[in-house]
């Protein structure tokens, strides 16, 4: 299985000021096997160390943390030797042991020769409960489920997959319906590697579906284990809105579908956890597309996306019929499901930033704003081929963007300032 991410790793490893490197990312999405991939393929030794549940770990990092008395107790505890210039040593779960967070520092200021990579599936559930970090002194990779250009590698279909690459757009329209069912068969399976490598294998639609309820128990045996105890019913309720949230036709996330009459302040520590996990995206609406959109940003407006559309299809209960054939029903949900999908492909490019717009009056919305850093790209996200978007020409004749996208299963084509992209095409958009 191929992980785009290894490629920021190659470049980590040869990157002089290297510091300790942090990979975040919710629990299942790959971050233990892209370690290890990445020590086997680029070191001639990898030394592995899980945190949960590990006395021994605690014990070391309570004392003194010198680098030469930790790597020792290292090398003691796996009995492997630690070369500072072969050896990669993978700290998995560090947010299970604080005191080993704090000690990364120590690897940066007086032994930056060490090639030090962690990981932690609920580390920003740690960072907010008082643990001292080391700010300034570590990097950080944020590691998501896999994108669609992933997954085609994964199912063998890497021909069709550089042609996207390359951004040989024109010749991609002439398998446009290779492109329509694999993008169908996404939608269902999603990119949670252990669902993405047992259909490549299989084929098999219900065993996929079978791990992605696994993986759903898994994120919610989370909540009681580690959330606090008086958060955790109001997670549940937050998390098991999110379909609703998603199915309205103004995706705004609005407090009083968890239940009538919540408030804000009473699920913001809910939605706070679920973000830090990395279960959930929170994009934020911006009040005008000017760079940078964060200085825009309204902190009262936004919508609330899954982490991989497959798990939003687990929890909305689709069978593979409906998704694959078509269903005269399957209408609103539909789109929920191509702007999840589309979130999710521009998630992975670590460029922008992602945002989205409505006017004052709430009569036109642009689906998302991605943030280039030279420039402010409106998108519209159609889950078909319908191309009217009277918001997206409202929003061009506003602010005259020098580049517009329409995403929808219409095949590509550039007039002017509007590109027309393909959804199975979105993942490669130009940002330059």
């Amino acid at each position: 299985m191929y992980r785009s991410a290894i490629e920021r790793l190659n470049k980590w490893k040869e990157q002089p000021g290297r510091k300790p490197l942090v990979i975040r990312g919710a629990r299942q999405v790959g971050k233990t096997w892209l370690m290890r991939e990445f020590g086997a393929s680029a070191y001639s030794n990898t030394v592995y160390v899980n945190m949960d549940n590990n006395s021994t770990m605690r014990e070391l990092f309570s004392g003194d943390v010198r680098v030469e008395r930790v790597v020792a107790g290292l090398e003691l505890y796996t009995g492997q030797k630690i070369d500072p210039h072969g050896t990669l040593l993978i700290l998995d779960e560090i947010q299970e042991v604080p005191q080993a967070l704090t000690a990364l520092k120590y690897f940066d200021e007086t032994a930056p020769q060490y090639h030090v990579v962690c990981a932690g599936s609920l580390l920003g559930v740690a960072l907010h409960e008082g643990t001292s970090f080391p700010v300034g002194k570590v990097e950080f990779l944020d590691l998501h489920p896999m994108s669609f250009g992933e997954f085609m590698q994964a199912t063998g279909q890497e021909r069709f997959l550089r042609l996207l690459a390359d951004g040989d757009f024109g010749m991609a329209n002439t398998f446009r319906e290779t492109y329509v069912d694999l993008l169908k068969q996404y939608y269902y399976v999603g990119g949670m590697p252990e669902a993405v490598s047992r259909f490549a294998e299989e084929r098999d639609f219900r065993e996929v579906r079978e791990i992605q309820r696994r993986i759903l128990s898994a994120y919610e045996q989370d909540f009681s284990k580690h959330a606090p105890n008086e958060t955790v019913p109001r997670i549940r309720m937050l998390w098991n809105s999110i379909p609703a949230q998603l199915a309205k036709e103004n995706k705004k996330f609005v407090y009083g579908v968890i239940r009538e009459g919540a408030r804000a302040r009473d699920y913001e520590l809910a939605l706070l956890w679920l973000a830090d996990c990395g279960l959930v995206h929170r994009v934020h609406r911006a009040t005008a597309p000017r760079i940078p959109l964060k200085a825009y940003e309204d902190p009262k407006a936004f919508k609330i996306f899954l982490a991989d559309v497959g798990l939003l299809a687990c929890m909305a209960g689709l069978d593979p019929v409906t998704l694959l054939a078509g269903n005269a029903t399957f209408t609103e949900f539909k789109g929920a499901l191509t702007e999840q999908y589309v979130l999710q492909q521009l998630k992975t490019r670590d460029e922008i930033g992602v945002y989205y717009w409505t006017n004052d009056r709430g009569s036109a919305e642009i689906d998302f704003l991605v943030d280039t850093g030279k420039a402010v790209i409106p998108i519209e996200v159609k889950a078909e081929a319908n191309l009217k978007a009277k918001s997206l020409r409202t929003f061009r004749e506003k602010y005259c963007p020098n580049l517009a996208i329409r995403t929808s299963m219409s095949a590509y084509r550039r007039e002017d300032d509007l590109l027309e992209l393909p959804l199975w095409a979105i993942g490669y958009m130009p940002v330059d």
